[in-house]
């Protein structure tokens, strides 16, 4: 369970290995101190920040951002650390805010490498303050705890760092000033709202998912998974994070919806304002006394029968989740009662043999079944619920949210407007298959996808070879973004490729031959050049555009639709300044519309070593095949995710792109 810290509380840690993440609405810098036992910071080799990011078992962002993820190993930290604090600053001598009072609250979550926020902080109450220590990690005692600070400097970061009695305060903060008022951290401001007439209110809950790819389902946009379907990072309403839950190192998470200006999340319409979303409409007959109502498909509010299903698939995700842990903890307790009983026979020497003995053990047995069959009949009443609430949802889905099986891609037609959500797959528990829960993310999406095409364990151990897993983690690539062109307009969202060896040429052959790329694959080391030094100049641009205020100034002709960017056979054909650039584009791009999925192999980018674990970490991990790896933002199931892909023998996905690629060729340019 999350703990909502308020200032001066604390909370203590299960974790070691954990990440930090801020989330503001305007570019702030973030840094960390490392105190001793009496608080003080020793010199400037004990603060982290933008211009030194990496400390022993400490990493923080290298650029003023509106988000920030901050990687802390407490093992790793040296014997003689006893605090890390973590700061938040406005940036000085840069257009924007001076004082925290003229931008949204920021918050800061504390989470395990699986996405699961372990404690929350929300710093309000700040006025001219444009420094403050936003929280503390602390050791006492050999235990490690996490207090809420939220101590505000009207004085900056100069006078944040003296009084952590470091001795050049002054100095160093005038650096890290000076380095982000160069440019030398890019700041990425929040995406700005849309208010269009078509805006959709946002009622579902952001799935919480993880992200460092060793696993996490809806989000797990992230949970790093037991891997958070941040990530969540995006995923669908509440779904599971991005890491395994027996590998903290991964993590993907459903991606939480961005609130506005860095704010809570307004789920009113733009144009009613003072109306909540209608309920659903009375299509289903009344249910009979003492039976449950039939199910309905849109049964859920919203303003659009889209909405009402992707907040009807939310809810049915999180009561599978809650009815499964019910389960799981009637048969625990059942367990740990006749152990018990069964002790207390034992304990006696008069009745450890004999009638009384085997009576008292048949006894034990008997309860022990009789509970665990109750548990049983309750989890079944309500997977009969579930299933025939999916048999009624899964028809009624739009082409985002629909498997490639469903017919209504028959009726396929380009939409001319962008869904709120995109299917990546299923998601189930062992106690629950047959049953099926969509994995929706949202969209835009709030960051990359991460196809692992490494050993994944798959979960019935069917696919060992690594050549077949290389091929179906391309293949899954292509559907993905077959499904992504697809439910865009024309003209809003534009595909690049690199694939670097050619090794990727079958599996991108319906890509390429409908024409629905922005070039041909780009091939070699001058190919992924030219590629990566292109978005990364498109990053820039729209960057400095939207600092400057001058985002309708961009150069005539400029490309303003999302920017897809597929990598295929990572890190072939990568020199570390392309490396540098990958890592750029999956930080920064989501902000301003350049999203990145990889088909990969992690143990292939082990030279690297640490170097590339943030990469990991912030994209949402996919497997080519089922796969345990994902976490709900609950109680921390592992849900195994199974891909979304075309049935063998099926033209669905040449026939929608080849109307893609017909709607572009008629579209006036």
């Amino acid at each position: 369970m999350t703990a909502e810290l308020v200032r001066g509380q604390n909370h203590p840690l299960s974790q070691v290995r954990l990440e930090i993440r801020v989330s503001a609405g305007t570019p702030i810098v973030a840094a960390a101190t490392l105190g001793d036992e009496g608080g003080q910071v020793q010199g400037v080799e004990w603060v982290a920040h933008p211009g030194a990011p990496t400390l022993p078992g400490l990493e923080v962002s290298r650029q003023a951002a509106a988000d920030h993820r901050l990687a802390v190993d407490l093992d790793a930290m040296p014997a003689a650390v006893h605090r890390v604090s973590v700061l938040l600053a406005l940036p000085m001598g840069v257009a924007g805010p001076t004082s925290f009072g003229c931008v949204p609250a920021p918050s800061v979550a504390v989470t395990g490498l699986d996405g699961a926020e372990v404690a929350t902080f929300t710093l309000t109450g700040l006025d001219a303050e444009s420094a403050v220590v936003a929280l503390e990690l602390y050791r006492r005692q050999g235990v490690w705890k996490v207090r809420a600070v939220g101590q505000g400097y009207a004085g900056g970061l100069a006078e944040l760092l003296t009084d952590q009695r470091l001795p050049q305060a002054h100095q160093l903060a005038a650096g890290i000033n000076e380095a982000v008022a160069q440019g030398l951290a890019r700041s990425v401001p929040a995406p700005p709202p849309r208010t269009a007439e078509g805006d959709r209110s946002r009622q579902a809950a952001a799935s919480a998912l993880g992200p460092d790819q060793n696993g996490s389902p809806y989000g797990a946009q992230g949970p790093q998974s037991p891997q958070s379907p941040q990530g969540a990072t995006g995923a669908g309403p509440g779904y599971p994070t991005g890491s395994t839950p027996t590998d903290p190192s991964a993590a993907p998470q459903p991606t939480p919806p961005a609130a506005p200006a860095g704010g809570p999340i307004d789920y009113s319409h733009p144009r009613r304002q003072n109306a909540a979303p209608p309920p659903p409409p009375p299509t289903a007959p009344p249910a009979q006394p003492g039976q449950p109502a039939p199910p309905v498909a849109g049964d859920a509010t919203g303003w659009s029968m889209e909405e009402r299903l992707y907040n009807q698939v939310w809810g049915m995700f999180e009561d599978l989740a809650r009815s499964t842990a019910a389960y799981r903890s009637a048969v625990d307790f059942a367990d740990t009662r006749m152990e018990k009983e069964l002790d207390q026979v034992l304990s006696d020497p008069r009745s450890r043999i004999g009638g009384q003995g085997d009576a008292a053990r048949e006894a034990a047995q008997s309860k022990h079944i009789q509970l665990v069959d109750q548990a049983r009949e309750a989890l079944e009443r309500d997977l009969v619920q579930l299933t025939a609430e999916a048999d009624v949802v899964e028809p009624a889905l739009p082409v985002a949210y629909a498997s490639w099986d469903n017919p209504v891609w028959h009726a396929y037609r380009v939409p001319m407007e962008m869904p709120m959500a995109l299917r990546l797959g299923d998601l189930h528990l062992p106690e629950s298959d047959p049953l099926r829960i969509p994995m929706l993310v949202r969209l835009p999406l709030e960051r990359g996808l991460w196809i692992d095409g490494g050993r994944s364990g798959s979960s019935d151990g069917s696919f060992a070879d690594a050549h077949d897993l290389r091929r179906l983690a391309m293949e899954s690539a292509v559907a993905h973004t077959a499904r992504l062109l697809a439910v865009h307009p024309v003209g809003e969202f534009t595909v690049h490729v690199i694939d670097p060896a050619g090794s990727g040429a079958q599996a991108l052959a319906p890509l390429v031959r409908t024409g629905v790329l922005a070039a041909p694959p780009a091939v070699g080391a001058a190919g992924v050049a030219e590629v990566l030094g292109r978005l990364t100049q498109r990053v820039d641009l729209v960057q400095m555009a939207i600092r400057g205020g001058a985002a309708d100034s961009l150069p005539p002709g400029f490309d303003t639709s999302q920017q897809l960017l597929v990598v295929n056979d990572f890190p072939h054909g990568f020199d570390d300044r392309a490396v540098n650039q990958l890592r750029y584009l999956a930080d920064e791009g989501p902000a301003v519309g350049v999203h990145l999925m990889m088909v990969a192999d992690r143990e292939d980018a082990e030279g690297y070593g640490p170097l590339l674990d943030p990469l990991w970490r912030g994209l949402l991990r996919l497997t080519p095949v089922p796969d345990d790896h994902l976490a709900d933002p609950w109680v921390g199931h592992a849900w195994t995710y199974e891909p979304s892909l075309v049935p063998p023998g099926s033209e669905v996905l040449q026939q929608v792109l080849a109307q893609v690629a017909a709607a572009r060729r008629s579209w006036p340019q």
